[in-house]
């Protein structure tokens, strides 16, 4: 097939994997992270992977974000293959990688900055993002004032400031206590349903895959494959309600099966 044959194959969804397989070589072995893994996410989908240590979730992400390659297979963005890091790719990790000497502002302005934009747009830009992730009253904050919830809700704001079209989220609320985290769930899926964005959010935590997606992706390990894609048919907006009720426990349990019992 020829490249361009092969983009118009892979531009009906916003990504595609397409037998993607990874192998480590440690020492005198080899290591399988993935192996045979294929994915469609359309545009503006919420998609989260949960499943065991090991089973290459991490792995996948950093495939898409093109942070590394694969040893066979391919990732698609709009039809297009990715072959290593683009702005079109926001990518938000656990620890918040924020400028400690740099305001909240000066950290959601960066990437702006390193881009050219005229300092007005960035001003402009970094503020509305701020304002929707709450962080008015610590716009001239430095980091180290501010919660754990609070920086990675300037990550966030961050990511957002320069428009990608997809956001890659790998553990982003794993070091946050219980309910900082269930708020950090409602603030992103507030943001999410204002901005919009396709998403792809790894966790561990299978309450959070539930409440946050539109389709659960279950992913088993040696090697790292797709067990089972779940759909998740619970109203948005995703409020306590919802947490609470009969529907979710069902969808929640069905998830935790999926992971603990393959």
């Amino acid at each position: 097939m020829n490249q361009r044959a092969k983009v118009s194959a892979m531009s009906d969804h916003k990504i595609q994997v397409q037998n993607i397989n990874k192998t480590f070589v440690l020492g005198n072995e080899r290591f399988e992270a993935l192996g045979d893994v294929s994915l469609k996410v359309d545009e503006n989908e919420f998609i989260t992977v949960v499943g065991p240590s090991g089973c290459g979730k991490s792995t996948l992400m950093n495939i898409l974000a093109g942070l590394d390659e694969p040893t066979g297979g391919a990732a698609f963005v709009d039809g297009r293959e990715v072959d290593g890091p683009s702005p079109e790719r926001g990518v938000i990790f656990q620890q918040y990688a924020l400028f400690p000497w740099l305001t909240v502002r000066q950290n959601v302005e960066f990437g702006l900055k390193t881009a050219k934009a005229p300092a007005e747009e960035r001003r402009r830009t970094a503020q509305h993002f701020i304002d929707m992730v709450g962080l008015t009253d610590f716009a001239d904050a430095l980091p180290k004032t501010l919660s754990g919830g609070m920086k990675q809700r300037c990550a966030i704001a961050r990511a957002y400031s320069m428009n990608p079209s997809i956001l890659l989220m790998d553990e982003p609320f794993g070091a946050l206590d219980a309910l900082t985290r269930v708020r950090m769930q409602e603030h992103l899926l507030e943001t999410w349903e204002k901005e919009k964005r396709t998403i792809v959010f790894i966790t561990h935590d299978v309450d959070e895959a539930a409440f946050l997606a539109n389709r659960v992706i279950v992913m088993a390990a040696r090697p790292g494959r797709i067990h089972r894609v779940i759909d998740v048919d619970l109203p948005y907006p995703r409020t306590e309600e919802v947490r609470l009720s009969p529907e979710f426990a069902e969808v929640r349990n069905d998830i935790w099966t999926s992971v603990y019992h393959q």
